[in-house]
């Protein structure tokens, strides 16, 4: 008889402990393809050099500023900018969403840095990206300060 009066308690107990265990399951769906979308874009960028064809700052096309560089996207996230003549070094990193995004459970951040020159700076920014293929990689960011929108266009050469 006295076994019959331990498994209610045993199973209420068991009970009360499942309930009590954190449920993350809300989250780790996006995680898995995510950390895939990461290394699939790591990879396809750090295979050959790239350009860009297209750069909107705001309101105007400066697409120009960038038409003789090469970039290179390294091995220990160095990112290269060659024109033949003149070399700059940055760097870049793919990362899961930024808390401070305007959408950052469900993004992914080309996070680019360059100290000089001026116009290089501009680049600089932590980049939402749009879409990727192996060959082109399109990137947006919404300015906090004045709510502008600036597109970046990679294509490999």
């Amino acid at each position: 008889m006295k076994t019959f009066k331990i498994l209610p308690v045993l199973a209420a107990l068991f009970l009360l402990s499942a309930s009590c265990q954190s449920d993350d399951s809300n989250n780790s769906p996006t995680f898995p393809q995510n950390l895939q979308a990461i290394n699939n874009v790591n990879q396809s960028v750090q295979q050959g050099a790239w350009r860009i064809t297209y750069y909107f700052d705001t309101d105007s096309d400066e697409t120009s500023r960038y038409t003789n560089y090469t970039f290179t996207f390294g091995s220990g996230n160095v990112l290269t900018a060659s024109n033949g003549t003149n070399t700059y070094t940055g760097t870049w990193l793919v990362t899961n969403s930024n808390s401070n995004d305007d959408n950052p459970q469900s993004d992914l951040d080309f996070n680019i840095a360059f100290s000089s020159p001026a116009n290089f700076e501009d680049l600089t920014d932590d980049w939402d990206i749009v879409s990727y293929t192996a060959t082109r990689i399109e990137l947006i960011d919404i300015s906090g300060g004045n709510g502008g929108t600036d597109h970046l266009v990679f294509e490999k050469n």
